[in-house]
């Protein structure tokens, strides 16, 4: 009789492994809910996390606009706008003819000069870009690469900013005086004799170099609240990070 017993315990725990499996997830998941209260994550919706993210972007635009459009902030720093590749055969040619000397030094001035003046004047609008951001993809942003809501801006603004960027910087270059004294240099170079003439523009290189740099700091804003709690300056971004770290 005793293998019927045996037989029969057997048939009991087979069949109630499932059950105890089944209670054991539905605690698993309890507990995990329970944390998730405590931390505050499960309060914490899409639309939070859109939120947060476009609160640290405009935190960062906002720290970055300020930094570049003072004095020196594109010409003093790692972002300093060089001459066009294009323009070197021409700066290099009129070393050599009077008045022209520092052409390379006067004309790098000009153009950062421009820049600082042109970020200053479009904050507004990488704000209202930064505004009309839809994150279907919010969670995803947060949770990928410590860079992944700057290259999300960049992919899908870079264009439209580059349009209302340009006549800006078109304004700030008359400001400083960098397109008239970049023709009066072309000018003098293509006077030189058996000199392919050239006419390189200025408006394009100083709006894509000014955008790259402006990218380039609000990437390094975002990285520091990815990876810095101290900076998370209010308590929807600290809610919305936290769920990275």
């Amino acid at each position: 009789m005793n293998w019927k017993r045996t037989m029969m315990l057997l048939i009991v725990v087979a069949l109630t492994l499932p059950a105890f499996a089944q209670v054991r997830g539905a605690l698993g998941k309890l507990k995990q809910q329970a944390q998730d209260v405590i931390s505050g994550d499960a309060a914490l919706s899409q639309d939070e996390v859109g939120a947060g993210l476009k609160e640290a972007l405009d935190l960062g635009v906002g720290e970055a606009v300020s930094f570049l459009s003072a004095e020196n902030g594109y010409l003093g720093s790692s972002y300093k706008i060089m001459v066009p590749e294009e323009a070197q055969n021409v700066i290099s040619r009129l070393k050599n003819v009077p008045g022209f000397g520092d052409v390379e030094q006067k004309l790098e001035e000009k153009m950062n000069r421009a820049a600082e003046l042109a970020v200053a004047k479009a904050k507004p609008i990488f704000v209202d870009a930064i505004k009309q951001l839809s994150f279907q993809d919010a969670m995803s942003l947060l949770m990928g690469d410590k860079d992944a809501a700057t290259r999300y801006l960049e992919r899908t603004t870079t264009q439209s900013l580059t349009d209302a960027f340009l006549p800006i910087i078109q304004q700030s270059l008359d400001e400083v005086g960098a397109r008239e004294y970049w023709r009066t240099a072309v000018t003098a170079y293509n006077r030189i004799p058996l000199v392919q003439k050239t006419n390189p523009e200025l408006d394009q290189h100083v709006t894509g170099k000014a955008l790259t740099g402006l990218f380039g700091l609000v990437e390094v804003k975002e990285l520091e609240i990815r990876d810095n709690p101290a900076l998370r300056t209010s308590e929807l971004l600290r809610k919305v990070f936290s769920k990275q770290d």
